[in-house]
């Protein structure tokens, strides 16, 4: 006998997957344990088939007309599509955006601090969204934050690819980095303990005998 199975309410959530007696239409369309299509049954006649098979019937298309059933070992299916959804979230990476903002008349030194930011975010491999924010007048000249962002690009270069050239938005001008995909991510450094961190301690003078 096959086991009793009822309603699959187990996770991934979503509709539950009924199997064996839980399905209770009247009609269903087989496919059986070789994959080959056995047309419309009465449901009971698909669930002696399983039976005797020692097997799950499972719908596996409950929209159909009738709904689609097959002929399987439930649990070993449901263990593979479990194990395939888990190689699929491990092989998944996640893409962060992180923005920063220039403005077109920035010092040397602001420019030097948001660029080490740019530095920090494509080594952990986010992108960057480069915004140049023109104020008043300065919309008059975008050339300036046009050549600011490529500055910025060619600096980077070892490190990222321009994934979209500057362009004006309204009242600001947007370039996207993306990182380079064989640059290892930045390992954070390990603090130093006290004793690395502590100065050295003074030699104690050396004592030697001497006679005037």
């Amino acid at each position: 006998m096959p086991p009793r199975r009822g309603p699959d309410t187990r996770p991934p959530a979503g509709p539950s997957t009924r199997i064996n007696e839980a399905i209770r239409v009247d009609t269903v369309r087989l496919i059986d344990a070789d994959g080959e299509n056995r047309g419309e049954m009465r449901t009971q006649e698909a669930l002696d088939i399983a039976i005797g098979l020692n097997l799950d019937l499972v719908e596996v298309a409950p929209e159909g007309r009738p709904p689609v059933c097959r002929i399987m070992d439930y649990g070993k299916w449901r263990y593979e599509q479990e194990q395939k959804a888990k190689q699929a979230r491990k092989h998944q990476s996640t893409i962060t955006i992180k923005e920063i903002k220039f403005r077109p008349k920035i010092d040397p030194h602001d420019y030097e601090t948001k660029k080490g930011h740019v530095l920090r975010f494509l080594k952990n491999k986010d992108k960057v969204k480069v915004t140049i924010m023109f104020r008043g007048r300065e919309l008059m000249h975008p050339e300036r934050g046009e050549a600011i962002l490529l500055q910025l690009a060619s600096e980077v270069e070892d490190l990222a690819i321009i994934e979209s050239r500057p362009n004006l938005d309204g009242r600001n001008m947007i370039m996207m980095l993306a990182p380079l995909k064989d640059v290892p991510v930045q390992a954070a450094k390990p603090a130093k303990t006290p004793s690395e961190t502590a100065p050295p301690a003074e030699e104690a003078p050396s004592e030697t005998a001497a006679s005037s």
